[in-house]
């Protein structure tokens, strides 16, 4: 039966840092790669959340599409 160990070590940013400087050009990539996706869903997740509600029904939705899909209509009839 195969274990495995598992180590936890507390760095901080300038040792991260350090670190990161010597790995060659396409480690540095992918870890750029990889936060740069975690800042976006980040981001996404906040904004997600600030349009979040529980007032708001699908009849509300539904007659807000009704009055926009009407005044594009009314403007496409002035043209």
């Amino acid at each position: 039966m195969k274990s495995t160990l598992t180590y936890q070590v507390k760095l901080n940013f300038s040792q991260i840092l350090q670190i990161v400087k010597q790995l060659p050009a396409n480690e540095k990539i992918r870890i750029s790669k990889e936060l740069e996706k975690e800042a976006i869903d980040s981001k996404l997740t906040k904004l997600l959340k600030s349009f979040k509600t529980n007032d708001l029904t699908k009849e509300m939705i539904t007659k807000e599409c009704e009055i926009a899909r009407e005044k594009l209509y009314t403007k496409s009839l002035e043209k």
